[in-house]
């Protein structure tokens, strides 16, 4: 087991630190509000970071998710590389990839994902192909790209799907949403068959809605997909919450390295020490589960349970560590507007994304009783 990282994995995870830290400012994220960076997602598309993902791999992916979380940056890069590039390369079929993949690397395809629950959308008007639209005819069989939204012509298995996710991260900035049916099979959906209403988050992820009312799914991947992206994305945002909360402890270290009680920095009182050192474990706990779980899901081991047990550590620890910064700005944690309180939202948000500490625990019990490890 080796997490150090490869030449091509470091150079990326220095050009996204670089990029992320030029343009994810306090100011400019101020300003974005709920809604995405365009610029800075113009300029991680232009330098190839997604499109980089395809060569190194879901540890690579994590590496640039932390930094991403670092500075809490308003792109959908995370979801769109996880629910997108890597799923679709993974999963889809020849065509599909040659269809989709060059959006997803230069950022004109957005995907996103309606994870969990799995059952509140039903596949239906399923003819002999699998996955082929019972529509009035090859007329109504359209295929699911990226560009003008109407397809190039040529036909793709097509379900219609039927069924509401309430909230759903980045949807309202998405080109396409990847849904899960009742049958965790995978469907990705263009937005604009849906209807997608505006939801707000803790975090500001330009959530929303998702309503289907027979918008047609494309069919990505067999049995076992669903699964599989449900994992690597519990790795990936367990990656992005390392980042959130290695940003929040760098935040308090800088505050209380300056801010003086009694004649002498806060950082130099034993209490504020302990929480920090109790701090720094638990970001490292969720890197390091999540950099493990990464690294077999690439060298193709059995992951399944080292990414619930990544995904439990971003939950709980998670939770943990940006209360404590939040603490440990004293009064000025309680600012709305202080750059500590964004660190606060992500991770309070992500505590409970993908599932809560009780439910993933839950879910590895079964896992584990069950004999059902992969």
């Amino acid at each position: 087991m080796d997490f150090t990282p490869t030449e091509e994995q470091a150079a990326a995870q220095e050009l996204a630190a670089r990029i992320f830290g030029d343009l994810a400012t306090h100011e400019r994220l101020a300003k974005a509000g709920t809604g995405t960076d365009a610029e800075l997602w113009k300029a991680l598309c232009a330098a190839g970071l997604p499109g980089a993902v395809e060569e190194t791999g879901l540890l690579g992916l994590v590496l640039l998710a932390e930094e991403q979380g670092r500075t809490t940056a308003q792109v959908p890069f995370a979801a769109s590389c996880v629910y997108g590039l890597l799923a679709v390369a993974r999963h889809g079929t020849q065509e599909q990839r040659d269809r989709l993949l060059p959006g997803l690397r230069d950022g004109t395809t957005v995907v996103t994902g309606a994870f969990p629950p799995v059952g509140t959308v039903r596949a239906a008007g399923e003819g002999p192909g699998e996955g082929h639209v019972d529509g009035p005819g090859d007329g109504d069989r359209r295929a699911v790209g990226h560009g003008d939204g109407h397809g190039d012509g040529r036909l793709t298995g097509l379900t219609r799907l039927t069924g509401t996710v309430d909230w759903v991260p980045w949807l309202r900035h998405a080109t396409h949403v990847l849904v899960p049916d009742e049958d965790a099979v995978l469907r990705l959906v263009r937005t604009a068959d849906a209807t997608v209403e505006p939801v707000e988050l803790t975090a500001p992820w330009a959530a929303g809605r998702l309503v289907l009312d027979g918008a047609p799914g494309e069919r990505i991947g067999g049995a076992g997909a669903c699964a599989d992206v449900l994992a690597s994305a519990r790795i990936v945002f367990a990656g992005l919450q390392a980042g959130v909360c290695a940003g929040s402890l760098a935040r308090a270290v800088a505050y209380t390295s300056v801010r003086e009680q009694f004649g002498r920095p806060l950082s130099t009182h034993q209490a504020v020490q302990l929480r920090a050192a109790d701090a720094y474990m638990d970001t490292e706990a969720i890197r390091v589960t999540a950099y493990e779980a990464a690294w077999r899901h690439d060298q193709g081991l059995p992951a399944a349970e080292h990414a619930l047990t990544a995904a439990w550590w971003a939950s709980e620890a998670g939770k943990r560590v940006v209360h404590a910064g939040q603490h440990l700005h004293g009064g000025m944690g309680a600012d709305l507007d202080h750059p500590v309180h964004r660190h606060f939202l992500w991770g309070r948000q992500l505590d409970a994304y993908l599932g809560c500490g009780t439910e993933l625990l839950a879910e590895l019990g079964d896992l584990i009783a069950n004999g059902d490890l992969r």
